[in-house]
């Protein structure tokens, strides 16, 4: 069956270099053997999830981390999505969330204490006994339970998400922004990222509202872009999918090409602030927060790459119109709050400048001062 032509998305704005792990290949075959192991997900799911490229993706997250965290985390992004597609989008819980929460509480348990006699014989329970383990293994008791606090966090937002598919119903963008930055499952891959390195950020860094508005910001950004790249595949299923373009349609009542319009110009206008503000942080920071800020920018920039490159966007059998390459410069790099009030206290960190304008192709970001291993 022919579809007709979907949305062609333009070159998106990159200023931060590309790089990934050297061991990338070891990783990702090591992730393809745990899948295996803890039998996730029906065989049709597994299948797919495997060809998703899944460790090249946690590679370029941590593309100078080391090996064992670097595998821990690709691990981790393949259960997520073994929860999200086989769970939450494809699964009965997706649309019952007094169903899903109960099953969310349980595996929240079982990361919070791996040896409770739960779930002895479901699949992800027992994957999550594994990552929560290793967690444990490779990160401090702070970072394991910063960790368990954001898959927290993930669930209960999948939860709000999984009322609006029951109803049928598109949230307003304000409640959508605020959610997007937990269901997008990037604040659990944040403590991580201190593991990879070997190190753990202090309090009173982690929790300045500065850096914490950057590491939202760096989930903006990634989850945007991901909406942007992943359209094609979720407008053609034939179930309930929420992206940013399906709320701007109805927020604004405009065409999806308006609507991709304007999530490039609030992604872009984002990814300036985050390189201002990453700026200024980098004025101060201890070498510790150098590296999480390092981190946040492998992040975003790996969350590209992968999403242009793997067949989960791609869809060869009916290909998405999605870009082979990057653009240097932002479609707008205006100073202005984006009018989502969730959001808008970010633009407040920072002075304006007396135009209220920013020219980002004159502020290199401080990512490229530092070596990489490139794709």
């Amino acid at each position: 069956m022919r579809h007709a032509p979907g949305l062609i998305v333009p070159p998106i704005y990159a200023p931060i270099p590309p790089a990934i792990h050297p061991r990338h290949t070891v990783i990702e075959v090591q992730t393809a053997a745990w899948a295996e192991r803890f039998q996730l997900g029906s065989e049709d799911l597994r299948a797919r999830l495997l060809s998703h490229n899944i460790g090249a993706f946690s590679a370029r997250i941590l593309p100078e981390g080391r090996e064992e965290v670097v595998s821990l985390l690709a691990d981790f992004v393949l259960w997520l999505f073994a929860v999200d597609d086989g769970c939450c989008e494809e699964g009965a819980p997706g649309t019952s969330p007094g169903q899903l929460a109960g099953i969310s509480h349980r595996l929240l348990r079982v990361a919070q204490s791996p040896a409770a006699p739960l779930l002895l014989d479901d699949p992800l329970a027992q994957g999550l006994r594994d990552l929560s383990r290793r967690v444990s293994r490779y990160g401090t008791v702070g970072q394991t339970a910063r960790w368990i606090d954001s898959l927290r966090e993930y669930f209960f937002a999948v939860v709000w998400e999984a009322a609006h598919r029951g109803e049928g119903t598109v949230p307003s963008l304000n409640d959508y922004t605020l959610m997007r930055l937990y269901d997008g499952a990037t604040t659990v891959v944040f403590p991580l990222l201190e593991m990879g390195h070997g190190y753990e950020l202090s309090a009173h860094e982690r929790d300045h509202p500065a850096v914490r508005a950057a590491a939202e910001m760096a989930s903006f950004i990634i989850t945007w872009d991901n909406d942007i790249l992943s359209h094609h595949k979720e407008s053609r299923g034939t179930g309930y999918y929420l992206n940013v373009l399906r709320v701007l349609q109805q927020e604004y009542a405009m065409t999806s090409e308006q609507a991709l319009a304007v999530a490039i110009d609030q992604r872009d206008r984002v990814m300036c602030l985050f390189l201002r503000l990453w700026k200024s942080l980098l004025d101060r920071a201890s070498p510790q927060l150098r590296l999480y800020l390092q981190s946040l920018g492998s992040f975003i920039r790996g969350s590209q790459d992968w999403g242009i490159t793997s067949q989960r966007y791609t869809t060869p059998e009916d290909p998405a119109a999605l870009p082979t390459r990057f653009r240097d410069t932002p479609t707008n790099d205006s100073r202005q709050p984006l009018d989502i009030p969730a959001i808008s206290w970010w633009w407040g960190l920072l002075p304006t400048d007396p135009e209220g304008q920013h020219d980002a192709r004159h502020s290199a970001p401080p990512h490229t001062q530092l070596a990489h291993t490139t794709a």
